[in-house]
């Protein structure tokens, strides 16, 4: 306190009476901001809730009443099943409803155990409601032509027909949400233990469209085989022929030679996207092993404390939700989804994906009409049933980890 408040009581108590009332009036500002952006986050999560799926915050808020059971799908039964699907997107060219990523998430809370079973885009099933066969790949875009969300239907019923077991929700998300998620958790962190080179994928002739416009003078056929009478033997014949072409440089995928250095790098949301997707310079199979690798960091990034305290990353992670993702859950489901989840400490992964060997339960038949598929080793789904009911106790898969 100065001399002059000292020897002048008045003036004191004038000037701290200003200055509680100052603090006063900047603490109920601050408290102001507070609720403002509270409320402003409330509504924007609830806003992002009805995008991504039926029902809000009130029906969230209604599931709150005690007494009212919250559980989800598959909770009381101990096993919570969720296909992951990822796709180009909605209405793009190039396939964008068919599904480039077929990855089902099983969850026992209890045991505090996760299991991650990828399913190639090419094996080859029966169209749910029909008795057309195509790759699974495709049921997706078979099942949004009936209306939307039917899509997704459509393959939690294929992908129970495969596995045996209840698929009680599904997740779409497509590129664009995939990219923007990455950057909203600040990247992820990969090393590799080698260079990555993918310089065909992204840069391969299409049967022209209206992305893939610049003609390259070849051709795609499509060939039936038909038995001669006269030689007395099976020939083939073209029945159809495709005029392909390329994308305009500009706007290849990845740059059109994707490219990562060896050694211990962080991969924004674009690289990430490109090395999930990359699979012409390894296998299918192999990228969804890197699938599975990816999804595991990612995992990490949204829940760790700097993610979740940070308001700048979680807005831009519902921003990048609210826009590209799709679920069937309800508000509330997914409420109590992220509380099961995070109330895993550390959960145990198991890792399976289907593949064309003896351990991965498919095998490739000779090429026909259909082109490349797989199919179930013994024809049927038995095998697979019994892995995918008994992935928490069967020994690891020898090769899950991507050879890159």
């Amino acid at each position: 306190m100065s001399y002059i408040e000292k020897n002048n009581p008045r003036m004191s108590a004038s000037r701290f009476g200003f200055m509680g009332k100052l603090w006063f009036k900047i603490a109920a500002a601050i408290v102001v901001v507070l609720v403002v952006i509270g409320g402003a986050f409330a509504w924007k999560t609830d806003s992002v809730l009805k995008k991504i799926s039926d029902g809000g915050l009130l029906e969230s808020l209604s599931r709150s009443i005690p007494g009212v059971n919250n559980d989800v799908k598959g909770e009381a039964e101990g096993r919570i099943n969720i296909l992951l699907l990822g796709m180009r997107g909605v209405d793009l060219p190039g396939g964008g409803n068919l599904a480039d990523t077929i990855m089902l998430a099983s969850i026992l809370p209890k045991e505090n155990k996760v299991a991650m079973i990828s399913i190639p885009r090419d094996l080859y099933v029966t169209v749910p409601g029909t008795g057309d066969k195509q790759k699974i790949n495709a049921v997706h875009a078979y099942g949004e032509q009936k209306g939307e969300g039917q899509g997704m239907e459509d393959m939690k019923t294929a992908v129970s027909e495969v596995t045996g077991l209840p698929i009680h929700y599904a997740v779409r998300t497509n590129f664009a949400g995939f990219k923007q998620l990455i950057d909203a958790v600040g990247g992820i962190e990969v090393t590799l233990s080698q260079p990555f080179d993918e310089s065909m994928q992204f840069n391969q002739e299409h049967v022209c469209d209206s992305f893939f416009n610049i003609p390259t003078g070849n051709f795609e056929n499509k060939t039936v085989k038909y038995f001669s009478k006269t030689t007395q033997t099976y020939k083939t014949r073209v029945v159809a022929s495709y005029p392909l072409c390329n994308a305009p440089q500009d706007t290849l995928e990845c740059g059109g030679n994707f490219k990562l250095p060896a050694g211990k790098q962080t991969l924004n949301g674009e690289q990430a996207l490109c090395f999930a997707r990359s699979r012409y310079a390894t296998s299918d199979f192999e990228r969804a092993k890197r699938q599975q690798e990816i999804i595991q960091l990612v995992k990490d990034r949204l829940m760790s404390a700097g993610t979740l305290t940070d308001f700048g990353k979680v807005n831009d992670i519902l921003d990048s939700l609210g826009n590209n993702v799709r679920t069937d859950m309800k508000s509330w489901e997914m409420k109590r989804m992220y509380e099961i989840y995070g109330g895993m400490a550390n959960p145990q992964i198991y890792r399976r994906v289907l593949e064309n060997s003896e351990e991965g339960l498919l095998y490739n038949p000779p090429q026909g009409d259909a082109g490349y598929i797989l199919l179930p080793i013994g024809d049927n789904y038995d095998k697979i049933r019994d892995m995918a009911k008994n992935i928490f106790t069967m020994p690891a898969q020898t090769d899950i980890k991507p050879k890159i």
